[in-house]
């Protein structure tokens, strides 16, 4: 056994502080950890690997907000840059699980919002959709589950409006030509593909009149 013999708070960052053992530096570890603790406790050596592990938990929740900040991820994601940090598998799943609690992980909306992200600024068709999440570490059945609800016509359309406008000074059969090799690098079929630049080709012709 041991006895604290201090709790100081740290200079550079005062959400930790500093545990002395029996008069000597032991260990830092989060306030919100160390606030439980008094001069004059004992504590085993279980303990100090206890809280330990609690702080190594609370410094890698406190990174993967950081990381949360700039848009939502998917587990896999968040998993992996715990990783990178040095951070061991349990402490991952550890935060992994007090992420999804407070909602701030979730695959089905993390897919969701990739999905809407790119139907409104690079709309995708399913096939690179799929690639896509599934680099991201997101089921198949997750995946699926929020394809469905993707209007292919729609995003190709949309995709093909944006392209059509640095082609126009070219003949239709190589705008054609063009507006297809780009929605097929944009994952979309090619019934959709001839579907749309069909409708897009119409309208010019009926706006030319």
């Amino acid at each position: 056994m041991c006895t604290i013999t201090a709790l100081k708070p740290q200079k550079r960052s005062k959400s930790r502080v500093n545990v002395f053992l029996d008069g000597k530096f032991a260990f830092g570890m989060a306030f919100q950890i160390a606030h439980n603790l008094n001069v004059g406790q004992k504590l085993s050596g279980n303990d100090v690997v206890r809280l330990q592990v609690e702080d190594e938990v609370e410094k890698a929740h406190d990174k993967v907000l950081v990381f949360l900040a700039h848009r939502p991820r998917s587990e896999a994601e968040v998993s992996t840059r715990l990783s990178r940090h040095g951070f061991p598998k349990e402490v991952a799943q550890t935060v992994l699980q007090r992420l999804r609690a407070a909602g701030l992980v979730n695959d089905t909306a993390f897919a969701a919002f990739w999905v809407g992200n790119r139907s409104t600024f690079r709309p995708r068709g399913l096939r690179a959709l799929r690639v896509e999440l599934l680099q991201k570490g997101v089921s198949d059945e997750v995946i699926e589950s929020v394809l469905e609800d993707v209007n292919q016509q729609a995003d190709a359309r949309r995709a093909a409006d944006k392209r059509v406008a640095r082609l126009r000074d070219l003949p239709e059969r190589e705008r054609r030509r063009k507006l297809r090799e780009f929605l097929a690098r944009r994952g979309f079929e090619y019934d959709i593909i001839s579907d749309v630049i069909d409708k897009l080709m119409a309208e010019e012709y009926d706006n030319e009149d």
